[in-house]
């Protein structure tokens, strides 16, 4: 058991929290939102009243934060987490940020004697609400072994995936990948309709086929085919269209500073921008097939 603060009970953050909670660790939670807290609480965990406190004798600090700014705020700032951590405190942020802010902060952590690990994760809210997430970690051997069986009470599949910063890299590109093939997906039930060809047809085929991948056989965009996929009710998020497409600005920032061409991965973006500026930011994410097969936008 051990004296964890989770910084960020968003929509992965909570459930995720209350997995630690679950799994016997004595969880303090700390977030903007009262209602947040106050379902922490009933979830068996603790409402933290200031980030000095919370820390102030933690073994344990994670954090789910919308942007990198936040992270370096949230640890470096002047009256953040390495100001008032205890000698010993491990550090894991999961939110998904830019490789270098995950290497900066880690870096800084590093020179104050903490050790910290990139954990950023995928499976959506479902996977964090069922404790089956997949982390991807950066950070040293002794940040990932001391890591691992916090992470284990949150994912079922824990990979670490090198140095600090490994962990987004990994994030980032395995999300542009996502990103494209969703695209896909949708592009061709939208082409299957206008050819009269019925959706369960397709997916029948299709997922048995060379066109089968996880967009299609466990997130299928249409209505019908995966009784669990978002599509059947009503494209509520899952993963947001406003996350897919900050991911997918991350990808195109990686590339740019690494000197990589993403063709696919620009377009996906740009198709994503489109979407999410339609008023489909809240949406999931494979909403876009109603975008693309021209229907309801928001």
């Amino acid at each position: 058991m051990s004296r964890i603060v989770f910084i960020g009970l968003g929509n992965m953050g909570l459930p995720m929290a209350a997995n630690l909670v679950r799994a016997g660790h004595v969880v303090t939670g700390l977030d903007l939102s009262g209602d947040a807290l106050a379902r922490l609480v009933e979830a068996g965990g603790r409402a933290g009243t200031s980030l000095a406190e919370a820390v102030a004798d933690a073994e344990v600090v994670v954090s789910m934060l919308p942007e990198g700014r936040h992270v370096e705020a949230v640890y470096a700032g002047e009256e953040g987490v390495f100001a008032h951590a205890p000698h010993g405190c491990l550090f894991i942020d999961s939110s998904t940020i830019h490789v270098e802010s995950a290497r900066k902060v880690a870096g800084m952590a590093a020179a104050r004697g903490f050790d910290m690990a990139d954990a950023p994760v995928s499976g959506g809210v479902g996977g964090a609400a069922a404790a089956t997430l997949t982390f991807m970690v950066g950070g040293s051997d002794t940040a990932f072994g001391r890591a691992e069986p916090i992470l284990a009470a949150m994912g079922k599949t824990i990979v670490h995936a090198g140095a600090s910063g490994a962990g987004q890299a990994a994030k980032i590109c395995n999300n542009m990948i996502l990103g494209i093939s969703m695209v896909a997906v949708c592009e061709g039930f939208a082409l299957a309709e206008k050819l009269g060809l019925d959706a369960q047809k397709l997916f029948d085929i299709a997922s048995t086929s060379s066109g089968q991948c996880w967009s299609l056989t466990t997130y299928c965009p249409v209505p019908g085919p995966v009784p669990t996929s978002p599509a059947n009710r009503g494209y509520t998020p899952g993963f947001a269209a406003a996350m897919m497409l900050k991911d997918l600005k991350l990808s195109q920032d990686v590339a740019s500073a690494a000197g990589q061409a993403t063709p696919l991965g620009a377009e996906a973006a740009q198709l994503y921008r489109l979407f999410v500026d339609q008023g489909n930011a809240g949406r999931d994410f494979s909403a876009l097939f109603e975008f693309l097969r021209g229907g309801k936008s928001a």
